[in-house]
């Protein structure tokens, strides 16, 4: 008797959970699957139909991320390191009494005005872009306004903190960070992160970073994505003053892994600096043992003759890895005569040919070959809504996973969530595309449940994922760093 009461009991149970599902289809499913778990009734219903596409995509992503054979144990990180000041750009320059009028790119912003009319330009192609602001005190009276405005954030900032940031998540990585590191920034930095007493200094460096949602206007302009416009008076990252600091520190922090970032910054600098600092970049990388990779995170930056130097100069040839976004990869391929730099700016969407030709271009004409002596053999290429990791071959391995594992962080990062959400992420990369435009490459259809897609060109093989782009994103500001860092995270790289 006992036996069938139970019996009859959990199939009321089992009876009252189907009834609920049937009227509250809308009801979230894992909150199904946990009221059933609780009656331990067996393994949950799933809901009649097909899973959506993002949620195809970001199972297929968890089965195919799996972690290297040899993993990194110590990372070193520099230089650029500043305390983000994140707030809304049409509300801090409506306080600061501006309007917007025409939108138009500056290299470099001189006064207020150069600020609006660049920042309107950037958010109505919905584009990142990070200027240097040359007013001392017309910046320092900027910073001031918005430090104190309502809502205004402060977060870790500058390419290698966050990346630094990023690594210091995995408990298990001893992470070094170089930099300009104030009071602020190291109160904010992870605990994890360990930063060299010489890296310390009395005043942060502050970047001012302006942020917009997607379809937001202001007067004739409107946000197609959701983006960040970033500028700053930064002297001490501009002059990569901690560079020797970093270098002298790796000796006794023996890293597996050296990521540099900060090159950007030096567009503040005169031009016979520029070229100094680019020497003693080229020198510093070579005084690091062989056998230890080096990645370089580029970033946004307007002078050509700088990005030319930098390409051209022996900084490539000197590191082993790149990590770089849609502008910065044409503006790359402008600057020193690569394919497609006919182009003023990509149309929308970059082309995934055109992005594929670009990224062999750089490989081949720099990279690691028998008759060139290069370290160069990896490019980790981002945009909104997909990635590509270009590598030579017999040099990186686990790099499906890493592609995989800097798209998924993408979506989680931006959403702020732990996990995936497939109801608050949308896939929005072309459902086909061509290998390439230079020559008669391959045309591939997009499948959520093989995400994915691997082709080969001349000893260079290309993983292309998509993005699952947050709807409504929380924070815009060092998703790039994080892709890069994700992507580092899962790769392993050949022993010569």
């Amino acid at each position: 008797m006992a036996l069938w009461r139970g019996s009859a009991c959990a199939g009321f149970l089992a009876l009252a959970v189907g009834c609920v599902f049937l009227l509250e289809p809308e009801l979230p499913g894992s909150a199904l699957r946990s009221l059933w778990s609780s009656l331990r009734l067996g393994p949950a219903p799933v809901p009649a139909g097909p899973l959506s596409p993002e949620g195809r995509l970001a199972a297929a992503w968890d089965a195919l991320i799996v972690q290297p054979a040899r993993r990194w144990r110590r990372v070193a990180v520099g230089v650029n390191a500043c305390v983000d000041v994140v707030i809304s750009g049409v509300k801090l320059l409506q306080a600061l009494g501006l309007s917007p009028g025409s939108g138009r790119d500056h290299a470099v912003l001189h006064s207020r005005s150069d600020l609006e009319e660049a920042f309107v330009y950037f958010m109505g192609k919905g584009a990142a872009a990070e200027r240097f602001f040359s007013d001392k005190e017309t910046f320092h009276d900027i910073a001031q306004t918005a430090s104190e405005f309502p809502g205004a954030q402060h977060y870790v900032g500058g390419n290698a903190a966050l990346i630094g940031q990023r690594f210091a998540a995995n408990e298990d990585l001893k992470v070094l960070l170089c930099g300009p590191i104030g009071p602020k920034l190291h109160e904010l930095l992870d605990d994890n992160v360990f930063v060299p007493p010489e890296s310390l200094q009395e005043v942060d460096e502050f970047h001012l970073i302006l942020e917009y949602l997607a379809g937001e206007e202001w007067g004739p302009f409107k946000a197609p994505h959701a983006n960040r416009f970033i500028f700053s008076h930064d002297l001490s990252n501009g002059a990569m003053n901690m560079l020797e600091v970093f270098v002298s520190s790796l000796e006794e922090f023996q890293p597996d892994l050296v990521v540099l970032s900060g090159l950007h910054m030096m567009e503040g600098q005169r031009k016979e600096l520029q070229r100094k600092r680019l020497l003693e970049v080229v020198t510093s990388i070579s005084d690091i043992p062989t056998g230890i990779p080096v990645h370089l995170e580029l970033a946004s930056m307007t002078n050509r003759e700088l990005m030319s130097s930098i390409v051209h100069q022996q900084v490539f040839p000197a590191v082993t890895s790149l990590g770089l976004n849609e502008q910065e990869l044409l503006f790359l391929s402008q600057s020193a005569s690569g394919p497609h730099a006919s182009l003023s700016s990509w149309d929308g969407i970059p082309d995934v040919g055109m992005v594929s030709d670009i990224l062999f271009w750089i490989l081949k004409e720099h990279g690691r070959s028998k008759g060139r002596s290069s370290d160069l053999t990896r490019i980790h290429f981002h945009t909104l809504v997909y990635h590509i990791l270009a590598t030579v071959d017999g040099h990186w391995a686990n790099q499906l996973a890493a592609v995989a594992a800097g798209a998924r962080v993408a979506g989680t990062q931006a959403c702020a969530t732990e996990t995936i959400d497939a109801t608050r992420v949308s896939l929005r990369a072309p459902q086909e595309f061509m290998t390439s435009h230079s020559e008669s490459g391959s045309r591939i259809v997009l499948n959520p449940n093989k995400p994915v897609v691997e082709w080969h060109r001349e000893g260079i093989t290309f993983h292309f994922t998509p993005v699952l782009v947050c709807k409504d994103p929380i924070r815009t500001v060092g998703l790039g760093d994080a892709i890069s860092a994700e992507g580092l995270f899962y790769s392993e790289v050949y022993s010569d």
